[in-house]
Formats: C-alpha cells, structure tokens, sequence
C-alpha cells in the first residue's frame, strides 16, 4: 500500500479523495463546491469524451451550442421540472452594475432553453427528427460536493431530440440507453446495468426515465448515465408544434439523455487499489510509459533515449494514435518514476536499462496485476496491443465477479433490511409500490430503487406491499 493513500479498508471516502490527489486528477477550487480539473484528468475526460462523440455521430446526431444563462420564466413554464431544479439553481440578478428586468439561472440542464429553440426550427414533419447533442458545464449547488461525484459545476455531455411519432422517440431514448451501456462496457470496463427508474427516481418533467447503475468497489451504486423519454411535456410548455403530413397540428415527442465527468468517479472506484489508479487501457491516455534508465548521462543521450523513441513511435503505430509517453525526468531516482504511473494509472510500463537495451528487451510491467515480464525489443509493438486488452478484459471481469458475488435476490422487506445491513451492495427483489413507499424504504434503510433491468421483466409479488404483478427492481445504497 502506498504511503500517500489511506487504505480502503480503513476509510472509503478518503481513499478516493488520496486516489485523485496522487493521480493528479483535481483540485479543489476557490468557489465551494467547484472543482479544477488537472491536465490527467482532463486528458482522460477527453478519452471519454472522444468514445462517446464518435458513437453519437454514428447514430446520426450532431453537436451545437446553447447559452450558459437560462431566463427563469423558462424553468417556470415546465411545473415539475422547475420544481425538481429549484433548490439546485444558481440565479443572476445583476450584469453591468444593474439590476436585471428578469433572473437569469445558469443552467442545471438544457431542456427548456432548447425546447425554447426547436419551436422556433420545427414547423413541419420535413423538420423532424431533430438530432442534436452538446458538450458543456451546468452547475447544480451541491450541498454535499465529492470530487467529480457531486459538484457544483461539472462537465458532460446532453442530447436533445424532437420526433414525430411517440414510438420513434422512445426508440430513440432506448438506443441511447445501449450506446451508452455499450460503451461503459467495452471502454470503461464497467459492468452497468440496463434499466428503468421508478415513478420517484424520474427525472423531473419525464415520462420515463432509463440509466445505467454500476456497482463500486465498496458496494454503493453510482448511476453512470440516463436517458428520458420526455413524452410531449416540455413540447406541449414551449409549443414545439409541427404539421403532420395530413396537415394537421400537433406536438412532437422529445428526448434528453447525458453522462458527465462522474464516469471519471466510477472508473476511480470500480478499478483502483490501495497503491493508485488503475485505468482501462481503452480510455487510458497513455497507454504504456517508456522509461529509459542509466545514471550514465552519455548513454542516456546517445542511446537509450533514441532508442526509447524510436519505440514510441512504432508502439503509436501499433495503437493508432499518440499513446505512447517517454518519461525524461532523469533528475528522479528510477523508483520515484515507476511510482508516478503507478500512481496515474498507466496500464504498462516499458522499462529500458543498460541491460535490457544489451540484451535486446524491455521490461515490462502490468499496471493491473504487478506481473512483469522481459519482452524482445523487435517484438514489442506486437505484443503491447494484445497484453493492453488483456488487461482491459481482465479489468471488466473482476468488477463483474464483483457485483455478481454482491448482489442478493430478497423475498421481504426484513430480508432487504438484513443483507443492507450486514452485507451491502445490490438487492434484488419485486416492487410495485408508490413513491411514498420508495421515499418510507429510504429512510429507513438508506437504500434506494435503482432501476428496473430492461431484460428482467418477470412478473412477482412486491416484497413491500404484497401486491402481484410487480417488477424486478435493484435497491442499493448510492452516491
């Protein structure tokens, strides 16, 4: 275990709050609540974010940008929304030294400002669908902020589209829900579970709401993603109105759907350990550190650092872009330069000494596992694609060993209370009771009804109520 990192065992949260220090990730800001992200972090938000824009493209949708300041009539005109925004909203009352005719809310989300705008584009079916996703910052005042958990301003991602039928707007909602799931999945390595949330987990001004909850490595659920189907709510409050093509008026059906920097959370707390980061080698910025060591500043020079380039370059090639990094800081002792990438996650590290580059090979050891192994310098950049992904599998695999091993199918409600109680993490059961019901389960256990998994749709009895015919849901306790 590393010094710098307080153990999981002995304090979760802390250990999360070492992680990102030690990796470099964020800084608290000046502004509470608000955060800095560092050029390590960011540079794996840019990871995620180029996965997720190319996957949005191949659906079809396109970027844009809508302004930061919301007028507050807006939020008004949609009854539920504005309400389940409310006490999250930072609101401007003053620009240029004067009193504004009207407050101004910097945006928890974008539905009313974009709905504002598809009334004024959409007129007739020809104008639908409207595809459109943006990458932006809300800010949302956390009473409890956690470093890219919960911040007052965080980064993300929101689509919004318009369709004319109700069923291609559901099928969009859902497809998104997959790209999403997909990607968590094959890049994040993260092991999510497809579903629907309750009438009291909606997001506000919804008809449904769809996510995808993982597990963390100490048995809370974090939810990674969402996607709603909107219904005709937010057209019906900003008269997004279209011809049909029999001429008649009528209003379109609108989705939302976003995941933001929180993913950098749930990398953090499904696959780091006591000693760091740990990173999926298919988001890892870098994917292997070459690290050329002599104390002999000539050798270094003359060859062991072209030669450390020259793998670089051929390692690029094998892995299609920039993901090879030569560490220089010479001036630190070798052990303080393996420990940093330890530290940030690196999934390899390539280490070239005297010996290694006379012998023909690099050492090379895995970020995940510790394992090192003394590969040919000529067979490198064959090598290094397939050990990355065996890494990549390996990581997906544990976590989802893990949520298996922790996760408990209940019958009743003392039941539930127990395996919260004793054991933690999923509980499976049947439930179809009110929000009231969700709200009374809350506050006594501290565990709330995840989603409903879209491919577990056996009819049961509530284990709450008694009533027949109720779905499977996942409670957890939850960030």
């Amino acid at each position: 275990m590393a010094r710098n990192i307080t153990s999981r065992s002995e304090d979760y949260s802390q250990w999360y709050l070492d992680i990102i220090k030690a990796a470099e990730l964020a800084d608290y800001a000046p502004v509470r609540g608000c955060m800095v992200i560092r050029p390590t972090g960011y540079a794996l938000w840019e990871s995620i974010q180029r996965h997720f824009d190319d996957a949005f493209k191949e659906t079809g949708h396109v970027n844009a940008y809508f302004p930061l300041l919301i007028p507050n009539s807006f939020l008004e005109k949609e009854a539920e929304h504005v309400e389940g925004f409310a006490p999250e909203c930072a609101v401007v009352t003053h620009a240029g030294g004067e009193l504004l005719e009207e407050p101004l809310v910097v945006r928890p989300t974008s539905e009313t400002v974009i709905g504002h705008m598809y009334s004024k584009w959409v007129q007739s079916w020809r104008d639908l669908p409207i595809l459109i996703n943006q990458w932006a910052n809300v800010m949302r005042w956390e009473k409890r902020p956690r470093l890219f958990l919960r911040t007052s301003e965080f980064l993300w991602q929101e689509g919004h589209t318009a369709h004319s039928t109700r069923e291609e707007a559901m099928e969009e909602t859902l497809k998104m829900l997959g790209v999403y799931a997909r990607i968590m999945r094959d890049i994040l390595a993260l092991p999510v579970v497809e579903g629907e949330k309750t009438e009291g987990e909606r997001f506000p001004g919804a008809d449904n709401t769809y996510a995808c909850e993982t597990m963390m490595s100490d048995g809370k659920a974090l939810q990674a993603g969402t996607s709603h189907f909107l219904g005709q709510n937010f057209a019906k409050a900003f008269d997004i109105k279209f011809q049909n093509r029999n001429g008649d008026l009528e209003y379109a059906w609108t989705t939302s759907w976003g995941v933001s920097t929180r993913l950098i959370g749930a990398i953090i707390m499904t696959h780091s350990d006591d000693d760091g980061l740990i990173l999926p080698p298919r988001v890892a910025p870098v994917k292997a550190a070459i690290l050329p060591i002599s104390t002999n500043e000539e050798k270094i020079d003359s060859t062991l650092l072209p030669r450390a380039m020259e793998l670089s370059s051929e390692l690029d090639r094998s892995l299609g872009g920039r993901f090879a990094f030569v560490d220089r800081q010479f001036y630190l002792r070798p052990g303080d330069r393996f420990f940093q990438h330890l530290q940030k996650g690196v999934p390899l590290r390539v280490e070239l000494g005297e010996k290694d580059l006379a012998a023909g090979t690099a050492r090379v050891v895995r970020r995940d596992t510790g394992e090192k192994m003394d590969i040919p310098l000529e067979n490198l950049a064959s090598k290094v694609p397939s050990l990355l992904e065996e890494i990549q599998s390996s990581l997906f695999n544990k976590a989802l060993s893990f949520r298996r091993e922790n996760t408990v199918e209940v019958a009743s409600y003392e039941e539930m209370k127990k395996v919260l109680e004793e054991k933690g993490g999923f509980v499976e059961t049947w439930f179809a009771g009110s929000r009231d019901d969700e709200k009374k389960i809350k506050e006594e256990t501290g565990a709330t009804a995840r989603c409903m998994p879209v491919d577990r749709e056996e009819p049961g009895t509530c284990f709450y109520t008694g009533k027949p015919g109720a779905r499977k849901v996942i409670f957890a306790k939850a960030y």
